[in-house]
């Protein structure tokens, strides 16, 4: 089961929905992709694209964050995400905010609002996650997401191909953690390291 690493919400256990068809990032992972980003979190906009158990952004905000968006299309997934809002008493925090849709329905919408992002992080299914990455790429320039700054880290599996020249986002750098890969993307004009 996952738990909150660090922060306000150190060591809740989290929730995690059974079966095959939601596969939560591990506490490795979650610690080396926040261990990485750690002075980018305070004060952060976060987007969270295929939240799952809704972890990623519940950790950005108990290190800090100053709102988490979870975008999660899946019902029983959606459902996880309540009862682990429920667990850390933040049901009705305004700095969490669930949108039960497709992820290019939300980011059209988040266009729609002018929000933007510090820190946009999807976890795709492993075997779709170069399709869904290149597309979200494409969509966060379409409806400018993500800020100059920021960055964009893709979760995916470190046994299969994965082509880093990703639609409008720059290649920043790739961290494998067993049977997961970190890679990070900034903007082009971005030549800043990850840190």
């Amino acid at each position: 089961m996952p738990r909150v690493v660090t922060g306000e919400f150190r060591g809740t256990i989290l929730l995690a929905p059974k079966g095959d068809n939601t596969r939560p990032t591990t506490d490795k992972v979650k610690e080396a992709l926040f261990s990485m980003i750690q002075t980018r979190v305070p004060g952060a906009k976060v987007l969270d694209i295929f939240a799952g158990t809704g972890q990623i952004a519940i950790e950005a905000i108990s290190r800090g964050a100053d709102k988490a968006v979870m975008v999660e299309r899946a019902g029983q997934a959606c459902g996880i995400i309540k009862k682990n809002l429920e667990k850390i008493r933040a049901s009705s925090d305004p700095r969490f905010e669930l949108m039960r849709m497709t992820f290019n329905q939300a980011l059209s919408k988040l266009g729609e609002r002018g929000e933007k992002f510090d820190i946009i992080f999807m976890d795709p299914p492993y075997k779709d996650a170069q399709n869904y990455c290149e597309q979200i790429a494409d969509l966060v320039n379409t409806h400018n997401l993500l800020e100059d700054d920021g960055i964009l880290i893709c979760e995916h599996a470190s046994d299969t191909e994965f082509e880093t020249s990703v639609i409008n986002l720059q290649f920043n750098r790739s961290c494998s953690y067993g049977l997961s890969v970190l890679t990070f993307f900034c903007k082009e004009n971005d030549e800043g390291e990850v840190n």
